[in-house]
């Protein structure tokens, strides 16, 4: 299965918009409902662009999942994780035990972690009853 999450985020990095940094981010999640996709665009005022985490949790939505099951995030050579802003996105549709994967644009496992170890003592929408 992680196999196609790794297919699925190299796809999405490869038609990244990034001109103005020239880093290309690609992920890709498994729901309940299926794989989705997303990479990072950019926009000339910076604070506006996406990141892939999002563009791929938006897709999830779209087609009526919620809860997100696994993901890998792809970068460069180093491991590209969730920027923190992801990180909660991610956690308002995964549980601490998700497995967040960053691979390297070869498609190698550099880095797995859960979300817990990301984003320790998280807020969630278990907070809010």
């Amino acid at each position: 299965m992680i196999q196609e999450l790794i297919r699925e985020a190299l796809e999405a990095r490869s038609r990244a918009y990034a001109p103005y940094s020239r880093f290309q981010v690609g992920a890709a999640l498994r729901c309940e409902g299926g794989v989705h996709s997303g990479c990072n665009v950019e926009n000339a005022a910076y604070p506006l662009g996406t990141c892939a985490e999002a563009g791929a949790i938006a897709s999830m939505i779209r087609a009526g999942g919620r809860r997100i099951e696994e993901i890998v995030v792809v970068g460069g050579d180093a491991p590209c994780t969730p920027c923190g802003g992801c990180r909660q996105k991610l956690r308002e549709f995964g549980l601490p035990d998700l497995r967040v994967h960053m691979i390297s644009p070869k498609g190698d496992i550099l880095l797995t972690r859960t979300l817990a170890e990301l984003l320790p003592d998280a807020f969630g929408p278990d907070h809010l009853g």
